[in-house]
């Protein structure tokens, strides 16, 4: 059968590994899974105590609003407020999505159309890349590096593509801190994209997927805070990684209220918002437990550097990340020819050690594998000490 959608995509590179993960552990081998990025630290204790009591209200069990709940909305505001000093009116400039990749994909929905293009960083995370190419368009990839501030071309690429692509791009994806090469931006970067976008008459799409989990004291911006920001730019922030709630689909859009009204209108026809209790759950974990994602942060912090430490000693070469929950390592050089999903798959077969390889995250991802920060310090430690006895050409 046809399914144009369907069959226009490429293998899921990413399901190599966990069937070699699965044909592993089956062989009765304890895998250190750290490939898919699934956070493992419990969600906070508020929010499971207040799912439970509003569950048991049955007047919450009927259909939601899919825009989010009042006060669900007026929390976001306020942590906007809080965390980043930004204003934002919760009745026309936030919405409430079942997670960001549910949100971003619709809003592309919105944003996009057969003819259209969008510019997006290269490698990325995958949906930044299909989603653009789910409602139609064509993606204008943009080489990405590790460091943004200090190589002072990403801007420059971007104006360039910009200038010589025909139609001109309507929108421009962007995430930083970043998925999967841990880039991370200050706010000088997020003013200048901001200026180019109003210049330019583009919407700027920002992924503040790891608004929280910036390291060394550092705590990431929101694009928001850009002075005109609000005039060419939303952005997603979730609280799947910030609040470890990723089963709970809770995330929410905010920014220009053009954009976060298409997209509310759009939902409209798609669906009822998420479980009323899981909204006043998130409600209630926004509006009480603020200092719950640096308990978060320190614990991600702490995991870096069991991973880096590791790396370090065993001669494996990798900037340290500043952000995210991951680390974004090329392959060693007497590896790099291998490439990254042979070389992944080694690494599950040899060493008991799962990684996401990086041309799953597109084509400019292939001499890097993933680390992700999802097992605790002990069973980084040991795939450490497994990696070192596999990787034996680092001496």
């Amino acid at each position: 059968m046809e399914f144009r959608r369907i069959n226009e995509m490429p293998p899921y590179v990413f399901t190599i590994i966990d069937g070699l993960k699965v044909e592993a552990r089956r062989a009765g081998h304890d895998v250190v899974d750290l490939g898919f990025g699934n956070p493992d630290i419990p969600s906070p204790e508020i929010a499971v105590e207040k799912l439970c009591e509003a569950a048991q209200n049955t007047r919450n069990h009927r259909y939601s609003a899919s825009r989010g709940i009042p006060k669900l909305r007026q929390a976001v505001a306020s942590l906007y407020k809080r965390r980043f000093d930004v204003d934002l009116d919760p009745d026309t400039e936030v919405i409430s999505t079942i997670g960001a990749k549910e949100g971003f994909s619709h809003l592309m929905w919105v944003l996009l159309g057969p003819g259209d293009a969008a510019i997006v960083p290269s490698p990325s995370y995958p949906i930044h890349i299909w989603g653009p190419l789910f409602a139609g368009a064509v993606v204008r990839e943009i080489p990405m590096t590790t460091d943004v501030n200090d190589d002072g071309q990403f801007l420059e690429r971007i104006r360039t593509v910009f200038e010589y692509s025909w139609p001109r791009p309507k929108v421009i994806v962007c995430s930083f801190p970043h998925n999967p090469t841990t880039a991370c931006v200050d706010l000088g970067f997020f003013q200048d994209l901001v200026d180019f976008a109003r210049a330019n008459n583009v919407i700027v799409v920002h992924d503040n997927a790891y608004a929280e989990l910036g390291f060394d004291g550092w705590e990431p911006p929101s694009i928001l805070q850009a002075e005109g920001a609000k005039e060419c730019a939303v952005e997603l922030y979730s609280m799947t990684k910030s609040f470890s709630m990723a089963g709970w689909r809770m995330a929410f859009l905010a920014g220009n209220r053009e954009v976060v009204q298409a997209l509310a209108k759009l939902k409209s026809y798609l669906d009822y918002g998420a479980f009323q209790p899981i909204q006043i759950a998130a409600t209630v974990t926004l509006n009480e437990a603020v200092d719950f994602p640096k308990e978060v942060g320190a614990i991600y912090q702490a995991r870096r550097d069991a991973l880096c430490d590791g790396l370090d000693r065993m001669g494996w070469d990798m900037a340290r990340p500043k952000g995210t929950m991951f680390a974004w390592a090329p392959i060693p050089e007497p590896y790099r020819e291998m490439g990254s999903i042979e070389f992944s798959s080694m690494l599950v077969r040899e060493a008991q050690v799962a990684t996401s390889p990086g041309v799953g995250f597109g084509p400019g991802g292939d001499g890097f594998v993933r680390f992700a920060l999802i097992e605790n310090e002990q069973r980084i430690n040991q795939a450490m000490r497994s990696l070192k006895k596999v990787l034996i050409k680092l001496g």
